[in-house]
């Protein structure tokens, strides 16, 4: 039955899953809600069932994804090491964006686990469409990759 009386007061969630996503991400930081839009228009939304994989090591490159919903473990299959856990707003597979080096590494949905992906014709799109919005892009992915080189090499100086 339909309620006669409806709290016109009540907030609503105004952004949308994508959006919310996109705004975690540290590539994605500091752009203007349209120029977000923009980006998220180009991202693709897929479903991934309990340990399926997302992509395997050795698989060609093709961008990066952001977890909506559930879990992913980044996995070295050869050595069987679980490289990370990852849960909902965490990203991965961000160098595909810039080379076409296969993956050093395994991708596999640990919950079933709803992902967006941004690609690398995705981002050629957005710099060829708006080269200011491609620049930050360009600019915060260098941010986030010197990062983890920087933490990397902490980590390797402590063994």
């Amino acid at each position: 039955m339909k309620a006669i009386y409806k709290n016109y007061f009540r907030k609503k969630n105004l952004l949308n899953p994508v959006l919310e996503a996109l705004n975690h991400v540290p590539i994605f930081e500091n752009l203007l809600s349209s120029e977000l839009k923009e980006v998220a228009k180009l991202t693709h939304e897929r479903t991934y069932k309990k340990n399926e994989f997302i992509f395997k090591k050795m698989a060609p490159a093709e961008g990066m994804y952001v977890i909506l919903s559930g879990n992913v473990q980044i996995v070295d299959p050869d050595s069987d090491i679980t490289i990370t856990s990852l849960k909902e707003n965490d990203f991965f597979g961000e160098l595909a964006l810039l080379d076409e080096e296969p993956r050093s590494a395994s991708a596999i949905a640990i919950t079933q686990s709803r992902l967006i992906g941004f690609f690398r014709t995705d981002l050629l799109t957005l710099m060829e469409r708006s080269p200011e919005l491609g620049n930050k892009l360009l600019l915060n992915l260098s941010r986030v990759l010197g990062e983890r080189l920087r933490r990397t090499n902490q980590e390797l100086t402590k063994i």
